[in-house]
């Protein structure tokens, strides 16, 4: 038997009884090693001994590599944690495996999630299965490849800071749902920056990350930043209504500013698909977007310098022999360990949060976050989501990526950062199939229910 199922009918034939494990893992073992040597989605491929029951019968998980689990090298991608194997599981991985889900992996990313493009990456650099000679975005640049790649029933783990949910969803024309800040615990999360991390999940459809959602969506009391809310079930809201009547949505006209022909065409079809279906399309304007990119670079860098400043060789992670003094063991190892962009990041932060420069660029972008965030709100009194494109242009090419500089790589994020600034939900869908572009659908803080219901009407009638 072949298992080139759907997530759906994997768990319906598994109900029913008509999995054969023994073969299903033989199948998924060789699969997945096969993907491995041609694309390298993976860090480390699990040893996935046992199948236990219950409720998400076996469905294969992947994890990104900076989500603690128990056993299995946790890196972040960066060469500084090699050796890292953690003594637990983060909450989400936690709660996957109560449920009995498999899993297969931890996905390969840019390090510490310091990209756009999933090239920063110590243990390999993942390759676009619909195109090999362009990215898969990033900084889950692994989950969204494999997601596409694999045709076996699978849904997987991935985390945001800046976009790195939605952006390589989008160049994988998967499907990534980004969580309200917070609805997810990020116990266990190997973090970037605290206040903006959010877990996750990329699937082939929204049926798919509806269903992760429910099961990784909890109050954790390890995370003091998780919301207080009892346990949903997502995928009531798939299938829930057969138009987007009575839904009003606004598109920002800032969003389609510097964005590539073809991706504004795509998009544009796809708003014009959702009207179409009933909804209400208004173009609106938020000014505030062009401040966003600045401030979360300020923000971001300045947490991660803090986060990174506890990796020093000795604890765990990257050894050296110890000579001389603290200060010049900690440089040797850190040099070693960190990559170019972490290393530029960490300079980056530490600028911003130093005395005399505190004021004029941490708090300022604190400020300018606080109006990012008070426009999202104003937006949301008049209308249900927000639709726009994820990424302002197709994935480029890795012969491209290498003629960019920091700054330009930086630029690339302008779309996905303003919502992940601001903490609320957005969900990337394929515009059109196999086409490389992504549409962008936001909503309120925990108004997750409504974007489920826009993009999987939207998906079932693309």
């Amino acid at each position: 038997m072949k298992y080139n199922l759907s997530v759906k009918q994997f768990l319906e034939e598994s109900a029913a009884g008509n999995i054969n494990y023994e073969d299903f893992l033989a199948q998924l073992k060789a699969e997945l090693q096969k993907l491995q040597k041609k694309y390298s989605f993976f860090q480390c491929i699990a040893d996935m001994k046992g199948m236990p029951k219950p409720s998400l019968f076996g469905l294969p998980i992947s994890v990104k590599d900076n989500i603690c689990t128990k056993g299995m090298q946790s890196s972040a991608g960066s060469r500084i944690l090699q050796g890292y194997i953690p003594p637990y599981d983060a909450t989400c991985v936690d709660r996957i495996k109560k449920e009995s889900g498999l899993v297969i992996g931890k996905t390969n990313q840019d390090e510490f999630g310091f990209g756009t493009f999933s090239v920063n990456s110590g243990y390999g650099i993942p390759k676009n299965p619909l195109d090999m000679t362009r990215t898969c975005g990033g900084s889950s640049g692994g989950a969204a490849g494999l997601t596409a790649a694999l045709e076996m029933p699978h849904i997987a783990l991935a985390e945001s800071t800046g976009g790195s949910i939605s952006c390589p969803a989008a160049f994988c024309s998967v499907v990534g749902l980004t969580p309200t800040y917070g609805l997810v615990s990020r116990y266990g999360l190997i973090d970037y920056a605290n206040s903006l991390d959010k877990i996750g999940p990329i699937g082939k459809s929204v049926y798919d990350v509806a269903l992760a959602l429910s099961k990784i969506a909890c109050h954790d009391a390890n995370d003091s930043t998780s919301i207080k809310k009892e346990n949903y079930d997502y995928t009531k809201h798939i299938s829930r209504r057969k138009d987007l009547k009575g839904i009003k949505i606004g598109v920002p006209k800032e969003y389609f500013r510097n964005t590539d022909k073809k991706v504004e065409k795509s998009v544009w079809a796809a708003i014009r698909k959702l009207e179409g279906l009933g909804a209400r399309i208004k173009e609106i304007s938020m000014p505030k977007t062009k401040f966003s990119l600045s401030a979360y670079y300020i923000i971001a860098t300045a947490e991660a310098s803090t986060n990174l400043a506890r990796y020093c060789g000795l604890r765990y992670g990257l050894h050296q022999e110890l000579e001389g003094s603290f200060n010049e063991y900690f440089s040797r190892v850190r040099s070693a360990g960190f990559g170019d962009e972490a290393k530029r990041r960490i300079i980056l932060g530490t600028f911003a949060r130093m005395s005399g420069y505190r004021d004029a660029y941490y708090l300022k972008a604190m400020k300018v976050r606080t109006l990012v965030i008070n426009e999202f709100k104003k937006a949301f009194k008049s209308f249900d989501v927000l639709a726009a494109p994820t990424m302002p242009m197709q994935p480029p090419k890795f012969s491209e990526i290498k003629k960019l500089t920091p700054s330009q790589v930086y630029q690339m994020d302008i779309l996905t950062v303003p919502p992940n600034l601001a903490g609320i939900p957005m969900i990337s869908v394929p515009a059109e199939k196999n086409r490389l572009v992504g549409l962008h659908l936001l909503a309120n803080h925990l108004e997750e229910p409504k974007l489920i219901e826009v993009a999987d009407i939207f998906e079932r009638n693309r």
